[in-house]
């Protein structure tokens, strides 16, 4: 009778368990988070588009490398980035096709200083980027596509604009607590919100928030501001935010003394207005001109509208991915960084830097 007794508890036990794993399974797969290129939960990814005129050869303007911590370096994806699947659009379909936009359930923000269909403002940050989250948690996705995301009524489209030029994307996952530090970076960033929702019951613990959602502008505490972030898997981020009042390139004249490295930086390098390698400071901030990324993918910085930046000294592992070019004009637009200490995103984008150009 004991050991029947024991079996059938030892049954009931493994039930109770097995339903508990696949409720959790469930539970943790429907929250708001990055996805990877399957479709699945990730902390982190990050997504880097290759331009179409790549030395040596015309590609596609559509096929991009992709990185998350399940990887050990690029990978190429076998998907385009202006398809219905992969990482992107896979994250983005949690608001288009899950319709979170049509919920008072969750808050999103769509910015970009050049949006799809409408004009141009030069007034808003240089800044584009997603943001979506419930009280539980979300995403960030910050990024360099102009005329990127569509609106959520037309679901998930690329622009055609997007295909020429190199462009990165970072998207990390955070707990509800971190977007209420996010929200005060955005009053620096002044992002332009072209589309966008903060329910009531969002609005008094994000005031800021829905001020910028509403379409006006709150007071700044300073001209900049840094936030210690850390992801939902407890992975550590900063968020270097400028605004319009600090002029000054931010990769040289702030991050670059903040983290205490000198800083190779890839950013669009166009016209007569760029700025040339800095070593005037005690940290330095030197110019990549030419990228390497595994195939090889080899491409000038002329092509290359991503801006993103590592640490010169491997000892560092400094990765920061943003939203300004080092050019005379940016230093007067508001603008960040976001950056990590994690090795492998380091090793990824160190691995890329070709060539840059000492002072």
């Amino acid at each position: 009778m004991a050991y029947r007794l024991s079996s059938y508890l030892h049954v009931v036990f493994v039930v109770v368990v097995v339903v508990v794993v696949v409720w959790c399974s469930a539970a943790c797969s429907s929250g708001i988070s990055c996805r990877n290129e399957a479709g699945k939960p990730v902390d982190w990814f990050v997504i880097y588009k290759l331009p179409k005129y790549e030395i040596g050869k015309v590609g596609s303007g559509v096929d991009y490398m992709y990185l998350d911590s399940s990887v050990e370096g690029w990978q190429t994806s076998k998907f385009s980035v202006n398809s219905s699947e992969g990482a992107v659009a896979n994250t983005l379909n949690q608001l288009y096709a899950g319709k979170a936009y049509q919920s008072n359930a969750s808050v999103y923000a769509l910015y970009n200083d050049a949006p799809p269909v409408l004009d141009y403002l030069p007034q808003y940050g240089h800044t584009k980027g997603v943001l979506l989250f419930d009280q539980s948690q979300g995403f960030w996705l910050s990024h360099t596509i102009p005329h990127f995301p569509s609106f959520p009524e037309r679901g998930y489209l690329y622009p055609s604009s997007g295909k020429v030029n190199g462009q990165t994307a970072l998207c990390v996952t955070y707990r509800y607590k971190r977007f209420l530090q996010i929200a005060k970076q955005m009053v620096y960033l002044y992002p332009r919100f072209y589309n966008c929702s903060v329910p009531v019951a969002f609005s008094a613990a994000l005031p800021q928030l829905a001020q910028l959602c509403a379409g006006s502008r709150p007071p700044l505490a300073s001209d900049r501001g840094v936030e210690l972030l850390f992801s939902a898997k407890e992975d550590t981020f900063v968020s270097f935010v400028k605004s319009a009042h600090f002029v000054d390139d931010i990769y040289a004249g702030w991050a670059a003394q903040v983290l205490g490295a000198d800083l190779l930086v890839e950013t669009w390098q166009r016209g007569t207005h760029t700025l040339p390698s800095n070593c005037s400071l005690p940290k330095h901030a030197l110019n990549i001109q030419r990228i390497r990324l595994p195939g090889p993918v080899q491409f000038w910085s002329y092509h290359d509208h991503a801006k993103w930046c590592v640490s010169q000294a491997h000892e560092d592992q400094v990765t920061c991915l943003g939203d300004l070019n080092r050019e005379e004009a940016q230093q007067w637009r508001g603008g960040g960084l976001i950056c990590s200490f994690n090795p492998l995103i380091y090793r990824a984008f160190r691995q890329a830097v070709d060539w840059y150009i000492s002072c």
